[in-house]
């Protein structure tokens, strides 16, 4: 009996030393999983005037180790690809950081880098690499991916007008030198006469829409914003095609939206509505309809153009608001159709803080759905407010 008494002390003293081990096991583990949840603290031994400088540049800055891992990087290091997890992600930036521990001098270069693991996607940086001394380095860079979108449209653009220029007004000059040599034959030089006529409408309405579309692209387009009814504008396009309609006996009718009214230029609005009734009335054939409907849906005005026309097929709607694209290349020579119509709508559209649609099939048609926000009247300011 006194033995089995003497053990119990021991007994107790086992269980509760396993108890402290599980517990202190437990409370390691929770620590563990706590500091790992917390986000890790930048380095003591970076400057904190060097921090300081580094959170107000508009640059993406990172700052890298002896061992070129991260001490230091701003969020938008890790949006461009430029750092994963706690290193540089590209091989060519790697390359750079050691050419200037190499020498200490700084370089500078622009280099187009993926941006993520996957895709095609790519980003092109302007980086700037210089030694901050104790064997970090800084690495700076900025996106230049967009500037160089905006320089690659307007190189096309200057590329694409060019050429489309020159159509027209090479084909005035060989008219005009037929036309000189046929001086004795009437019926020739009315012929001639017909088609440099036709040549020169088409410059003319070139012209006119390259400096409509540079005009919405310079800022504050809408420089005249006042509540536009939007029966109005119908009304006024409608009345601008009817001479074309007209010409291949097409019907042009309207419906709908007698009461909607946007915000916006009313000038403008009419232009892109024309641009669309004007492809409609071009790609359809004579004897036919087309039609404009207005209705307004969950706080937007819709302005529909349906046609009975030739349609476009599936691979090219994605193509048609491009700046001189054409469907038909050869039926827009005839039709004298600039490729800039539907271009200027999703400008116009887009200043408008609205958009535009197409659906079509080869051969049934197509319909262009122009959306622009619907003016809050009551809400919002009266019309001389807005024009103000």
């Amino acid at each position: 009996m006194d033995g089995v008494i003497s053990g119990v002390p021991v007994v107790v003293a086992g269980v509760l030393g396993l108890v402290v081990g599980v517990v202190a096991a437990m409370a390691f583990k929770l620590s563990d999983r706590e500091q790992r949840r917390m986000p890790a603290r930048p380095d003591p031994a970076l400057d904190a005037g060097l921090v300081r400088v580094l959170s107000v540049l508009r640059s993406v800055a990172v700052v890298l180790d002896v061992d070129d891992e991260v001490l230091r990087a701003s969020p938008p290091a890790y949006a461009l690809g430029l750092v994963r997890g706690e290193s540089i992600a590209h091989a060519a930036v790697h390359d750079l950081v050691a050419a200037v521990r190499k020498d200490g001098e700084i370089r500078e270069r622009e280099i187009e880098l993926p941006r993520g693991p996957i895709g095609s996607g790519t980003v092109l940086l302007q980086l700037r690499v210089a030694p901050l001394g104790g064997d970090r380095v800084l690495v700076l860079a900025d996106d230049r991916t967009e500037a160089r979108r905006v320089e690659t449209i307007r190189r096309d653009f200057v590329v694409n007008v060019s050429h489309e220029l020159k159509t027209p007004v090479g084909a005035l000059a060989l008219l005009a030198e037929t036309m000189t040599g046929a001086a004795d034959d009437p019926v020739a030089v009315r012929r001639f006469a017909e088609r440099m006529q036709k040549e020169a409408g088409r410059l003319s309405a070139l012209v006119h829409e390259i400096i409509e579309l540079s005009r919405l692209q310079a800022t504050g387009a809408l420089s005249d914003v006042r509540t536009v009814a939007v029966a109005d504008v119908v009304t006024e396009a409608v009345d601008r095609t009817r001479t074309a309609a007209a010409a291949k006996n097409i019907v042009v009718t309207a419906a709908g939206g007698q009461d909607a009214l946007v915000y916006g230029d009313h000038s403008l609005l009419v232009t892109a509505v024309r641009n669309l009734l004007g492809n409609a009335v071009a790609y359809s054939p004579p004897h036919s309809r087309v039609g404009v409907g207005v209705r307004e849906r969950d706080g937007l005005v819709e302005i529909t153009v349906v046609d009975q026309g030739i349609g476009i097929a599936a691979d090219q709607q994605d193509r048609v608001f491009e700046r001189f694209y054409r469907v038909d290349p050869a039926r827009s020579r005839d039709t004298g159709g600039t490729g800039l119509g539907l271009s200027i709508v999703k400008h116009v559209a887009a200043d408008h803080g609205g958009d535009v649609k197409v659906w079509s099939q080869a051969g049934r048609g197509s319909t262009f759905t122009l959306r622009i926000p619907a003016a809050d009247v009551l809400a919002g300011p009266t019309p001389t407010e807005v024009a103000e």
